[in-house]
């Protein structure tokens, strides 16, 4: 290969515009998110209006619309040597529910019926895979005269070989990253079915897909947005009626090793399109150890949390608490839906805390908070139930995943100064400051109301209450100017690629400065999340460390992950040795001498890319 002469140096320049002046002032947390034009207060989280020419639907299910809105379509004909296999529970028998006839009637059917194969009246089980796939096929193949393009893309396969689908729907001149990219307008990704057992995510989101087609409810959100599909991440877990995928891995747990094709064809997409914001669609355990701890049950149509881990920029965070959350919630009121923040509780049935959704750096919505998008749960009661109030958790689920897409639109210009802004920013403070290694919840209590499983009626419970909106850091260093890692680390860097990172091969032999780590304590233990232990993981290696500050050579085939890239926080996620859901810990990387801090900027020759 040939070679860059030219040392590889830090750069801290920067354009000063409006935005970068701005810039100056981001180490003060109260510092506001650069305001939507036309609004008084950014801050103020109320829902901005619609610039004129903007046409913004009203959320789907609105009862003033005209009733025939979501008619019943032909479910399609199986296309020839195509075996389509029913999946999903049936209907279980009442006696089966965590709950009697007083808590169903807390949670009617909506005003609107949702089509989609698996919604049909009589239907015991949900559309299929290739069921999936045709209703996908279908609407790419829809005239449009609007500019409208839907294109269907295989963006993986599963285990069994069963392929990841994803739709694009946009108005830009193609449907390849660089054509949305030169749109102009940001692209929303919209994840399904993560979790096999939580279909209603994928109904829901197979009815979104109808609506962005030419003719449909929100079609004219594609003069201000892109939007990508992918109403079923885990084929193989939906066809079994399983939580986890094949192999018994829970992909909602993967983002950052990518141990499964599922988890790495999600990241290869997040890669090459960028999406400004993330919505993932789950269920939440109805009855459960809910019912066995508390003798009570949730009572929310919806839990919904944002990213919470370790080192997500703040203005990513107040973007999502200010833009997105205040919004969601109105749309689900407005529907006759409840919501509150998200929260689980573990498995130890003694243990009476609950938690809100994990911090650690492994799940969907925490590592796409790290690639700097907007990125939030919806988690609908569907758990444990098969499809008992199926049309009211779909409805539930395109209510607020369409509140999203509405909120990208009306401020997709400002949340493109926020996405530029924390870009440089990020890159900006490689070799400078602090960087939190590890954090814990916040504790305290919480008045919480829950449902009364036999008489329906409300009761509330003060529980104790691990909040992950504020972040306690237990662990924190000086940030480095990035990372170095041996010739035998190819497993590590193959993952940290595919999370879009750039990492950079070493050309020619160097040296320098470097901290390096050795084991003060070290112990086999399981890989845990809020619940317990994480389906589907071997064992980590659960380790202490002492630094030591020293110049070390650096062979040329060794590796560089620089710090001053917008996506830097991903990699002090992953090569932090002494956390669990890092590369070592997890055995990615061999051995603690594979990796080292470089705490200056390096002088050294690098194969070009």
């Amino acid at each position: 290969m040939k070679t860059s002469t030219l040392a590889f140096l830090l750069s801290r320049s920067r354009p000063l515009s409006l935005l970068g002046l701005a810039a100056l002032l981001a180490a003060c947390s109260s510092t506001p998110l650069p305001p939507w034009p036309g609004t008084p207060d950014a801050s103020a989280g109320t829902a901005p209006k619609a610039r004129p020419g903007v046409v913004v639907p009203p959320p789907l299910g609105t009862p003033a619309r005209p009733p025939a809105i979501f008619p019943p379509k032909p479910t399609p004909s199986t296309p020839e040597g195509v075996t389509i296999t029913p999946i999903g529970a049936a209907l279980p028998d009442a006696t089966s529910l965590p709950f009697g006839a007083a808590v169903a009637a807390r949670f009617p059917d909506p005003a609107v019926r949702y089509h989609t194969p698996g919604l049909e009246q009589g239907r015991s089980s949900y559309t299929s895979n290739a069921e999936l796939a045709q209703w996908l096929r279908e609407l790419q193949s829809q005239p449009s005269g609007t500019g409208t393009r839907l294109v269907l893309e295989q963006i993986g396969h599963a285990q069994s070989g069963s392929p990841l689908l994803g739709l694009i729907a946009t108005r830009a001149a193609g449907t390849d990253p660089a054509s949305l990219q030169a749109s102009g307008h940001p692209t929303v990704l919209l994840i399904g079915q993560q979790h096999g057992d939580e279909p209603a995510g994928s109904e829901a989101l197979l009815a979104m897909a109808r609506e962005l087609a030419p003719g449909g409810l929100l079609e004219p959100l594609l003069d201000k947005i892109n939007v990508i599909l992918v109403p079923r991440a885990n084929p193989d877990g939906a066809e079994a009626g399983q939580r986890n995928t094949a192999s018994g891995v829970d992909m909602n747990r993967d983002h950052l090793l990518l141990t499964t094709p599922e988890a790495q064809a999600l990241a290869q997409l997040v890669r090459n399109y960028r999406p400004l914001a993330v919505l993932d669609a789950h269920e939440y355990t109805v009855g459960g150890r809910f019912l066995e701890k508390f003798h009570a049950l949730p009572r929310y149509d919806a839990l919904l949390q944002y990213a919470t881990t370790p080192n997500v920029p703040d203005f990513v965070t107040k973007a999502a608490r200010e833009w997105y959350y205040p919004p969601m919630v109105d749309a689900l009121n407005s529907q006759g839906l409840s919501s509150d923040w998200y929260y689980t509780t573990s498995t130890d049935l003694q243990d009476m805390r609950l938690s809100m959704g994990g911090i650690r750096p492994d799940t969907g919505r925490n590592v796409n908070g790290l690639k700097n998008a907007v990125s939030m749960l919806v988690e609908t009661r569907g758990i444990g139930i098969g499809r008992t109030h199926l049309q009211r958790r779909v409805h539930t689920q395109v209510t607020a995943l369409t509140s999203a897409l509405r909120s990208t639109a009306e401020r997709a210009k400002s949340l493109e100064q926020v996405r530029s802004f924390v870009a440089r920013d990020v890159s900006a403070q490689a070799c400078r400051g602090q960087v939190v290694i590890d954090a814990a919840p916040t504790r305290s209590e919480r008045e919480l109301l829950m449902i009364d499983p036999k008489t329906g009626a409300d009761r509330s419970l003060r529980l104790p209450w691990d909040s992950a909106l504020q972040l306690q850091a237990t662990k924190s260093r000086p940030r480095p100017c990035g990372y170095w890692l041996s010739a035998d680390a190819g497993s590590a860097v193959e993952r940290l690629r595919l999370l879009g990172l750039q990492v950079l091969q070493v050309a020619e032999n160097g040296s320098v400065l470097a901290e390096t780590f050795s084991a003060t304590e070290s112990q086999s233990a399981p890989r845990e999340d809020v619940r317990g232990t994480v389906e589907g993981s071997a064992a980590i290696v659960r380790v202490e460390v002492a630094p030591h500050r020293a110049a070390i050579d650096v062979p040329a085939g060794s590796y560089y992950v620089p710090l001053s890239q917008p996506w830097a926080n991903l990699a002090v996620a992953a090569l932090e040795p002494d956390t669990q859901s890092s590369y070592f810990a997890n055995h990615l990387l061999p051995s603690l001498a594979d990796s080292a801090r470089i705490m200056a900027p390096p002088a050294l020759v690098f194969e070009e890319d």
